[in-house]
């Protein structure tokens, strides 16, 4: 493989030291008790067989009871769910690995039947088009958020982050991407509002850099990043003008130096999921190359790499280090088998959500 060394050099990413940049992405795997939102045996293993990874971006792990949108999902709600998280975190640093928490809310991208009747909450009372696929019903319009919602809501990602710092998480990433709150606020089709948090860029804007202020108050600037989709559909996403809104949204990060931004480079088609949106690269094509100008810190690309096209991407400067998905479910060693340019393993899809260890926990490293 092409100067595959380039994936092994060591990267500051702010305050962390990365010793490669092939990055573990977040990935929804719903292995936690449903009632206690605690993470388990099984979620340690998972994790601390991956921390050979340049750096552990968890899955979306949630600050608040109104963002219940998976069974199973992880919290950081309490200190029940710290100590299980302290696991996790421990059984990574054993082997010499880094870990983020990425912090969520779900927004409107929920639904009352998985949350003990409470209503899901948004920048503005527009539903997602069609059905929830957990409760296998129609998505219901949300709540418009009050100017005192959104204070709590900011107020619940501080207090997310202070007991994420406790239980010992090296960074911590916000989730402003795939059509939840953060994401709900950033882009025109979900936030209709005409309060100081809807309207023009800055304003749509303003909740998500008021979160990463608050997460830089707590883990410091050098340990917070942000993950973003500029034209995802997931959720019934869309912006008018991805490169007006993102731009102005990362010469706001450049100027706060926060350690990293992850960017989705979608591939959605069109009419994906049958929203009526335009494709994602019809939109905006070359989309991390337009963005890369306007942030000056690291930045991971993501969605459909390869360890040659990452290569590529970071031998062109399009981003300092690639991050994994799938790739990291069937192979725990992905690092070394990118080193040795060994066989990848496929995975299950039908047990990335949900279940036991089986399909989770269970690949193996790679046996020649």
């Amino acid at each position: 493989m092409n100067n595959i060394s380039i994936l092994f050099k060591a990267l500051k990413a702010g305050e962390l030291s990365l010793p490669n940049r092939i990055i573990m992405a977040a990935m929804t795997r719903m292995r936690c008790n449903n009632d206690t939102k605690i993470p388990n045996q099984i979620v340690s293993d998972y994790y601390s067989q991956r921390a050979s990874a340049g750096l552990i971006l968890t899955e979306c792990t949630l600050v608040s009871q109104r963002s219940n949108a998976f069974p199973g999902c992880p919290g950081i709600l309490n200190d029940e769910q710290v100590e299980g998280w302290k696991q996790v975190i421990d059984a990574v640093h054993k082997k010499n690995g880094r870990i983020a928490l990425q912090i969520w809310h779900s927004g409107r991208a929920t639904h009352s039947n998985l949350q003990n009747g409470l209503i899901p909450w948004a920048p503005s009372a527009v539903g997602i088009n069609g059905v929830n696929y957990i409760v296998k019903q129609p998505h219901e319009i949300p709540h418009e958020m009050t100017t005192e919602d959104i204070k709590l809501v900011i107020q619940q990602f501080k207090e997310g982050a202070y007991r994420a710092k406790k239980a010992g998480f090296d960074a911590i990433e916000l989730h402003g991407a795939n059509g939840y709150l953060v994401d709900q606020f950033l882009r025109s089709h979900s936030n209709r509002r005409n309060d100081q948090y809807g309207g023009p860029v800055e304003n749509r804007s303003r909740f998500c850099l008021e979160i990463i202020d608050e997460l830089v108050q707590v883990f410091g600037k050098g340990r917070v990043g942000i993950k973003v989709s500029p034209t995802g559909r997931y959720n019934d996403m869309f912006d008018e003008d991805p490169i007006k809104l993102y731009s102005y949204l990362f010469k706001e990060l450049d100027k706060r130096q926060i350690a990293f931004i992850e960017i989705m480079n979608s591939k959605d088609a069109d009419n994906c999921y049958g929203y009526g949106h335009p494709a994602s690269e019809q939109q905006v094509p070359n989309l991390l190359e337009q963005l890369r100008p306007f942030f000056k810190g690291v930045i991971f690309g993501n969605v459909g790499l390869t360890a040659q096209l990452a290569i590529q991407g970071i031998e062109q400067g399009t981003f300092d280090a690639a991050s994994f998905g799938t790739l990291f479910i069937g192979n725990p060693d992905l690092v070394e088998r990118f080193r040795d340019n060994l066989t990848l393993s496929d995975s299950d899809p039908k047990k990335y959500f949900g279940g036991n260890h089986e399909g989770y926990s269970d690949y193996p490293p790679y046996q020649g």
